[in-house]
């Protein structure tokens, strides 16, 4: 089997199809053909632009190269976390980047190493791909977790005060807030999981079936990527959700409320 060569002009008879769909969001009035055509031209100018560095980092294959592509691929993610919450806290972006930064290069790691076993072990052709799915999986948990923890606190204010002030622990008044938050970020990546295979095609097996892979190969593949995805979401969900945790109590079990502000608004004055 082998894949076929999409020329230019046939990519163009696919973007037609996208300005039949502002067409008709003009026809009836719903808003969103400005959008859709600004989304459309982000997506061609941004991917044809990662087609190139990355044909650039595959033809040099050195580590060097790999590394200055995931370097700003995790920033990234960690910035896109925070932004995506509509309440802040200081230390969130750090908490946020970090939180990618760990989970994200050390499952990625074990992914290419352990189970892929490429040769060299940094072979761009494995590591990019990889880390950049684990991390745009592990963005959105991370960003679920962070807006669900401070939403979930902020509503039960109330009750977490309560139970601290009748001599609950920082981590006992704040349990139920932080595992609603948790499981928030990690729900989206199990009903993926659910749905693999029966209600949808993953990303990832339909690629490499477009590629030419035997689909038997190309499922073993999409299970180690989604097993991959689903422990880098875990950690990473857990991770900031837990050291949020610890920005937000204080060693003498308080719970600094006051940190959290909403981002269009600002910190709060003292």
């Amino acid at each position: 089997m082998t894949y076929v060569v999409i020329p230019w002009w046939r990519v163009g008879l696919a973007a037609a199809l996208v300005l039949l769909s502002g067409a008709l969001s003009a026809a009836l009035r719903l808003g969103m053909g400005r959008q859709l055509l600004i989304a459309s031209a982000r997506t061609a100018v941004q991917l044809v632009l990662v087609g190139m560095v990355l044909q650039w980092v595959f033809a040099r294959g050195h580590w060097l190269a790999v590394v200055g592509v995931l370097v700003p691929m995790t920033i990234i993610a960690g910035v896109s976390a925070v932004q995506r919450s509509p309440r802040r806290f200081p230390g969130d972006l750090a908490i946020a980047v970090g939180s990618v930064w760990a989970t994200g290069w050390i499952v990625s790691a074990f992914g290419v190493i352990a189970v892929v076993s490429p040769r060299p072990w940094y072979s761009a052709q494995y590591l990019v791909p990889i880390t950049g799915l684990i991390l745009g999986n592990s963005l959105t948990g991370i960003a679920l977790g962070l807006d669900r923890m401070t939403s979930e606190l902020v509503g039960t204010r109330a009750q977490v005060e309560a139970l601290l002030a009748m001599g609950a622990t920082r981590w006992e008044a704040a349990r139920g807030p932080l595992r609603r938050a948790i499981r928030a970020g990690m729900t989206p990546t199990v009903n993926s999981m659910l749905a693999a295979g029966i209600v949808s095609l993953p990303g990832t097996l339909t690629g490499q079936l477009l590629s030419g892979i035997a689909p038997v190969e190309a499922a073993k593949y999409q299970i180690v990527i989604m097993f991959l995805i689903a422990a880098g979401t875990a950690f990473g969900t857990c991770a900031v959700v837990l050291l949020g945790f610890r920005r937000l109590f204080d060693e003498e079990h308080r719970f600094l409320h006051r940190r959290i502000y909403n981002r269009k608004t600002g910190p709060k004055p003292g």
